[in-house]
């Protein structure tokens, strides 16, 4: 039976996406769906799964090299009717194979993915979840020795290099200074008294970069604003003890909001691109997920077009698949308006940096019990704190201020948003 090419996926609007991982090599028996390579951008990892099961009959990209969406990056010589796979484990087992010493011999090998190490003499032996590690890390797999079966890297031989993550990552951050801007001040901090390093997760290396760009070359101006949300709270509580179905959650209620409110003011809904103002008639808005390795941005699309209920799944299992590092890179491309909740933390106002190449951003407090004047007396009303950054470039104050005022009015009474 003839090879066939196995392309890129659709991965949303990324191009040039590296190659940081190749799983397999010529002559090996993958099922369908085991991964092949691990594509790196700066918001997520992704696998390229075989299409059918099969042997690797050739393989086209090389780690280093970068790739887009149609991109052919392997050869696949199908299986016969046996399924071709032999005894051999799949190797999207290969997670729990490097996990699990006692998983056997054969599904160690099938987990272990080999790669020349550069300059070096011959194949690194560790499994995917140990390499990714390693990239978050900053280490050099091919300076470690394994101590595991057959000289294969584990995590905890990653434990035992210590700083040295740190110290091949320093030059990176050394090298911030921009035109008139003093160096980074090189401190021997371990002189003043004892210390830890604690390397950052790429999530955080890589969205660290992006954030120092945003905020040096977008002018932000901050404006906040109280939202009185008593009802809204109530209709909240209601919805979820009328249904189990899902969680119905204040940011669920603050996306739909955002996007009739982005309606009507579409200048918040845009892109600045050279002298021209893209106006965006949809409505896709990112909401930050809090992560053990770093903040996330995922994308709900067409929020105007969906109803609370459906928002508040699509946000449950978008916030699911962040937390376990499962999101895709279309997942999280489109935006063109991201919420950052602190609500279930705490804090009164903050300023959220803008997500280039969006023109603004709204943050969220916890919501607090403060005594509002009604006319006649005062009377304890729910308050949701509200921070909106927005790129001066393209918003002045007085747009930003009826924004606000605009959202807290929907917020205040969810029946504008019919109207």
């Amino acid at each position: 039976m003839a090879a066939v090419d196995v392309p890129v996926p659709d991965i949303g609007e990324f191009t040039d996406v590296p190659v940081v991982e190749v799983l397999v090599s010529v002559g090996d028996e993958v099922e369908a769906e085991a991964p092949l390579i691990v594509l790196e951008t700066d918001k997520a990892s992704m696998e390229v799964p075989a299409p059918s099961a099969g042997t690797v009959d050739e393989v086209k990209v090389s780690v280093g090299d970068t790739v887009s969406e149609g991109t052919v990056i392997a050869t696949l010589e199908p299986a016969g009717e046996d399924g071709g796979g032999g005894e051999e484990p799949a190797s999207s087992d290969a997670g729990a194979a490097a996990e699990d010493d006692s998983a056997g011999s054969d599904a160690e090998a099938s987990a272990e993915a080999e790669a020349e190490s550069e300059g070096g003499d011959g194949p690194i032996h560790a499994s995917p979840s140990v390499r990714r590690l390693a990239r978050e890390r900053a280490i050099d797999l091919a300076t470690i020795t394994g101590s595991g079966r057959g000289g294969r890297i584990v995590p905890e031989d990653l434990d035992r290099v210590g700083g040295s993550a740190s110290d091949q990552a320093a030059p990176a951050a050394e090298d911030g200074a921009g035109p008139g801007l003093a160096p980074w001040p090189q401190v021997d901090f371990e002189k003043y008294g004892e210390v830890e390093r604690v390397e950052l997760s790429r999530i955080r290396r890589l969205g660290g970069a992006n954030l120092a760009r945003n905020w040096v070359r977008i002018p932000h101006v901050t404006h906040h604003e109280d939202a009185d949300i008593t009802e809204l709270e109530a209709f909240r509580k209601q919805l979820n003890a009328e249904q189990s179905d899902v969680r119905v959650t204040m940011v669920s209620l603050l996306l739909k909001a955002s996007a009739a409110t982005l309606a009507a003011f579409p200048e918040f809904n845009a892109s600045l691109d050279g002298e021209e103002l893209v106006l965006k008639r949809y409505f896709h808005l990112g909401f930050a997920a809090d992560t053990p390795r770093g903040l996330v941005v995922p994308v709900i699309r067409d929020v105007d077009a969906k109803g609370i209920l459906a928002l508040a799944g699509e946000l449950t299992e978008l916030s699911g698949r962040a937390r376990e590092g499962k999101l895709g890179p279309g997942e999280m491309a489109g935006a063109t308006f991201t919420i950052s909740s602190l609500g279930g933390i705490g804090g009164t106002a903050f300023t959220p940096i803008i997500n280039a190449p969006e023109v603004a951003i709204l943050g969220v407090t916890r919501s607090a019990h403060k005594p509002v004047w009604d006319g006649e007396r005062f009377v304890p009303r729910l308050v949701l704190g509200l921070s909106l950054s927005y790129d001066h470039r393209v918003i002045d104050g007085a747009a930003a201020a009826r924004f606000c005022a605009h959202l807290a009015g929907v917020l205040r009474d969810m029946r504008r948003v019919l109207l």
